[in-house]
């Protein structure tokens, strides 16, 4: 499993960066007041419950351990209709057929479109909770969705250091420079 990362602004400027148990644990040691704490894979605003002893913060946003061997999936049967030379194209595979369309369905979701359109959301949702009221927000806004990196990388020039860096870098992915 993938560790996503979170990153918390106090203000303009950012605090803590990282896995969720460590931004939680840092903001639990340093602090919640005004902060406000993002997913920086989707970019939407979290909240954390940061009540209790720092063991029970940390126990309450740690990963699950990965247990050993064949996870259980909840797998639920479903129909693919196929034409016969896909079904013997699918013979030939490593894995069999469910597992060739298993890997052929996760490598489209990890398709370079369909991952910069995600980086785009995202970054369009922190720009919109960090900087909605910031000058040249709209045409940031437009220049993302236009993947123009350059016009985007202009518009966000006079906002706060640790906002215009952080829009970026979520952005980065969508943006053509």
């Amino acid at each position: 499993m993938e560790q996503e990362n979170f990153t918390a602004f106090r203000g303009d400027s950012r605090c803590v960066s990282g896995p969720l148990a460590d931004v939680a644990l840092a903001l639990k040691r340093g602090g919640s007041n005004n902060v406000l704490i993002f997913n920086d894979r989707t970019g939407t605003e979290i909240d954390l419950d940061l009540r209790g002893t720092e063991a029970e913060v940390a126990a309450r946003y740690a990963l699950p351990p990965v247990a050993p061997g064949r996870p259980k999936l909840g797998v639920v049967a479903k129909e693919v209709t196929l034409l016969p030379r896909h079904w013997d194209w699918l013979k030939t595979q490593r894995g069999g057929a469910s597992a060739t369309l298993r890997r052929l369905v996760e490598d489209a979701a990890r398709d370079s479109r369909s991952a910069s359109k995600a980086a785009a959301e995202a970054a369009y949702r922190f720009m919109s909770a960090m900087a909605g009221n910031r000058e040249n927000f709209e045409e940031a806004a437009r220049a993302l969705f236009a993947a123009d990196g350059a016009r985007f990388a202009e518009l966000t020039e006079n906002w706060p250091e640790d906002v215009r860096a952080h829009a970026r870098q979520l952005a980065a992915p969508a943006l053509i420079d």
